[in-house]
């Protein structure tokens, strides 16, 4: 079993804003960074599933043109609900203080909080398994959740245990019920 975790390229967003499931685009460097990405993945893949969000739906399209891509709202990242596009720094310090203290488990205000994101990753990724190679373009928050789950890192050191570049390729092999994942970037 081969499952390719791809992340999305760089988004078309300010530095310094939040973002989350706002359907932003890419920048002008995406044909060059997808480009990069391809040598990271497979010859034959088959089935391949993705966020519907445009800065990943254009990358599953880019790399897999010759199939067809299924969309799952369950590989969308993190909902920063009344958060999304604002400037962090507009955004009420006791409100992103509490999140900061516990973003496990405390939710965004009208959002949702990491433990959501993991259980929602975490039940597609078992429908996704299957003994062909499979690809999953998605957001660094599914992917820190996923290799969370499959190596039991406590979600509070996801963030510092597990570096994702824009465009990077996770790819994770099952044997003997054992996962094991390389990132290549």
């Amino acid at each position: 079993m081969e499952i390719y975790l791809i992340r999305h390229t760089t988004p078309n967003v300010a530095k310094g804003v939040c973002y989350g499931q706002a359907n932003i685009d890419v920048t002008e460097t995406f044909h060059q960074e997808a480009s990069q990405i391809k040598p990271h993945l497979p010859l034959g893949i088959q089935q391949v599933h993705c966020s519907p969000l445009q800065r990943c739906r254009k990358l599953a399209e880019a790399l897999f043109p010759q199939v067809a891509v299924q969309f799952h709202d369950g590989l969308k990242e993190m909902n920063f609900g009344d958060w999304e596009l604002k400037k962090w720094d507009e955004i009420p310090n006791d409100e992103t203080q509490l999140w900061m203290a516990d973003f496990v488990n405390v939710c965004v205000p009208n959002g949702e909080n990491y433990v959501q994101l993991y259980e929602r990753s975490v039940q597609l990724f078992h429908q996704f398994i299957q003994p062909a190679p499979v690809a999953i373009v998605t957001h660094g928050g599914v992917i820190r959740s996923l290799l969370s789950y499959l190596s039991n890192t406590p979600l509070k050191d996801s963030f510092s245990a597990f570096s994702l570049p824009y465009g990077c390729v996770v790819k994770i092999t099952k044997d003997n019920n054992q996962y094991t994942y390389k990132i290549f970037s």
